[in-house]
């Protein structure tokens, strides 16, 4: 008699940020009318059989049986199938969590990965909580929600390359405080590596987060509170242009003024004539003069 025992090391079980909210199971026939929409939960499609394509904020990617299809929240997207040969799949939707692809284009929100090989695996997980949300036997959700999980660790070992799953509150969070951190420390040399390091994302996921939740990228960002701040020492002191250019973190003064003049279209020494002839009027108040006189 053959006895092998595999001890598992004890990490403790790691559950992830997030709630399976549905499960449902679709047949594209031609007569559904597919138009673009976004939420704000993820969704994860897996292609049963069939061909198509998938519309990803203007985008257009083909898939097939097999494929997963992992949308962000808050991005774009609809599906469109083959008549020929109709798309199936089974959707989940899935509360409080987004993904990190870790890619190097700085603007993906999704991703399409092919599971051919562990078909068996993926079909089974998919088709056990759509069985179980059918059927709703006791503690349904419980099996539900522990079969989510298994997926999504399949996800993140097996996708090719690294895949992180954060918490959407906490991506909230890490986002508030590294706007925090460049309102504090903007005349420091701070770069996107750096940020990214400190948020523990990757820096393209941390620039696709930032911007969703404050319109531009945190180097953007950076740039803007820069500019402020070297409006108020123009407006308020005699330091040189090239000092004011220091001390506001900009690496030289002529990509300073480079900077000024793009954000409100006029040089530093401009800007400065204007605010003794404006004499108490505001800062705010002298843009908007500026902007009419450009």
């Amino acid at each position: 008699m053959g006895n092998v025992r595999y001890w598992l090391p004890g990490k403790g079980r790691g559950e992830i940020p997030a709630k399976l909210i549905y499960v449902s199971s679709s047949i594209y026939e031609g007569d559904w009318s597919s138009m673009r929409h976004s939420h704000n939960f993820a969704e994860l499609f897996y292609v049963r059989s069939g061909r198509g394509n998938f519309i990803v904020e203007n985008e257009i990617y083909p898939v097939k049986q097999d494929d997963l299809v992992i949308v962000n929240p808050n991005v774009e997207h609809t599906e469109l199938s083959v008549s020929s040969d109709p798309l199936e799949y089974v959707v989940l939707g899935v509360e409080g969590m987004s993904f990190d692809f870790g890619d190097q284009s700085g603007s993906r929100n999704h991703e399409i990965i092919n599971y051919r090989n562990q078909r068996d695996e993926l079909f089974f997980y998919f088709n056990a909580m759509l069985r179980e949300t059918e059927n709703k036997e006791d503690n349904y959700e419980d099996i539900c929600q522990n079969l989510l999980e298994v997926v999504v660790t399949i996800l993140m070992r097996n996708s090719g390359h690294p895949i992180l799953v954060v918490a959407t509150q906490r991506v909230n969070k890490v986002c508030s405080r590294i706007k925090r951190y460049i309102d504090s420390n903007y005349s420091e040399e701070i770069s996107l590596d750096y940020l990214a390091e400190k948020a523990h994302f990757s820096k393209y996921y941390l620039v696709h987060t930032f911007a969703k939740y404050y319109g531009m990228s945190p180097i953007n960002y950076l740039i803007e509170v820069r500019l402020r701040a070297s409006k108020e020492l123009l407006e308020t002191t005699d330091l040189s242009i090239s000092q004011i250019a220091e001390s506001t973190g900009f690496s030289s003064q002529s990509y300073f003024s480079q900077s000024f003049r793009r954000s409100c279209d006029l040089t530093p020494r401009d800007y400065r004539l204007l605010a003794k002839k404006s004499g108490s009027m505001t800062s705010g108040e002298m843009f908007n003069n500026s902007e009419k006189k450009s």
